[in-house]
């Protein structure tokens, strides 16, 4: 009888993207997989590898109101119940959370069942919600070998999978680094995460116009914008004179981290993910004010191991970006290590790891029976 997993993950690329990454896995292994998320997951539902999506009512709020905290306490009670009734009718043999609120009712309802569950986190510091069900689950899947706030009653439950990635990235992957050779052209990625960001909008086409005309005439930029930036953000290449294509989304993103020389992007854990596993040097600009510093966590451990350059978005200015840059396009030599240090920390097994330990707790469950 073909057993089933049910992964937990809300409806953001950073938690998704890693659910989407182990269902593509234990397909091929020959498991049953459905999905538990929020309302943000509709957009996946025809996409991710699943027999089934479910959806599960979740909340948070940073509201320390008594009527906040109540309403957030109720939403989360009532996706308990609804998880409850799901897994009572799927009978899983594992449950499998992603992080953020959207796993916690179906986390919660599988320890209640006695199901064998496992958390992974995707950042250098072990999210809040995840610290929450720390206690309850039987594994803790972690993607860096160092994660803060990890209870100390669950250190035991560790176990460093890396961060599983998409078939995509893997295949982008077999390509080499390649610095750019003297006199020729230079490939720069700008991207903000899912939701692209505006602070990026705003700083790069000005850093990069400023560059000495030398450099400036052999970039060709790939910018991720949001929509309403878009039309000013493609002006101000034109009028620079320089060769940009700009779009809201990459559906083909991990391609053209394959073939960029050196990628402007924020700090989350699906960004660290690709860059290390594909091996592309970078400037990462962490997102301020992100919950627990993850962002700047995960950056720093790029550049503290030499594989990027990590800039908090207060110390930077349209000046610093087009020295920065400069100093790089100048120092090809510089990229090629950056790209190296990167791709050794890369963790393209991350997915079998996380499917092994999967298939473990799996063999424990009463419904492997």
């Amino acid at each position: 009888m073909t057993k089933t997993i049910m992964l937990a993950a809300g409806g953001s690329g950073g938690h998704l993207f890693p659910a989407f990454a182990l269902a593509e896995e234990l397909g091929q292994r020959g498991y049953n997989v459905e999905l538990a998320t929020d309302n943000r997951g509709d957009r996946y539902e025809t996409d991710f590898p699943a027999s089934a999506i479910h959806q599960i009512p979740s909340a948070t709020t940073t509201s320390r109101s008594p009527v906040a905290l109540t309403k957030t306490a109720l939403t989360l009670a009532g996706g308990v119940r609804k998880a409850h009734k799901i897994l009572g009718n799927v009978n899983p043999a594992a449950v499998i959370g992603f992080g953020g609120y959207p796993s916690f009712p179906p986390i919660v309802a599988a320890a209640l069942r006695s199901i064998p569950t496992a958390l992974h986190e995707q950042n250098a510091v072990l999210g809040r919600a995840n610290r929450m069900l720390a206690g309850r689950v039987s594994a803790i899947a972690t993607s860096f070998e160092s994660v803060k706030y990890v209870p100390d009653d669950a250190a035991s439950k560790v176990r460093m999978t890396g961060n599983p990635v998409r078939s995509m990235v893997i295949e982008a992957a077999v390509r080499e680094y390649q610095a750019p050779e003297p006199g020729g052209p230079i490939n720069l990625l700008v991207f903000g995460g899912s939701q692209g960001a505006r602070y990026f909008s705003d700083i790069v086409p000005g850093a990069v116009a400023n560059l000495p005309d030398d450099v400036r005439s052999r970039i060709a930029v790939m910018q991720q914008c949001r929509e309403e930036d878009l039309d000013r953000v493609r002006a101000a290449y034109a009028e620079a004179g320089i060769n940009a294509t700009c779009e809201t989304f990459f559906e083909n993103l991990p391609e053209w981290i394959g073939v960029a020389h050196l990628v402007i992007g924020r700090g989350g854990a699906t960004t660290i993910a690709e860059l290390t596993a594909i091996g592309c040097p970078s400037v990462l600009v962490p997102l301020p004010h992100s919950r627990d510093n993850d962002q700047l966590e995960n950056a720093t451990t790029l550049a503290n191991a030499g594989a990027a350059w990590c800039i908090e978005q207060k110390d930077l200015n349209i000046e610093r970006l087009t020295d920065g840059l400069y100093g790089v396009f100048s120092a090809p030599e510089e990229l090629t290590a950056a790209a190296a240090a990167a791709r050794s920390l890369g963790r393209p097994a991350a997915v079998n790891r996380l499917a092994d330990l999967v298939e473990e707790l799996a063999a424990q469950s009463k419904a492997a029976a």
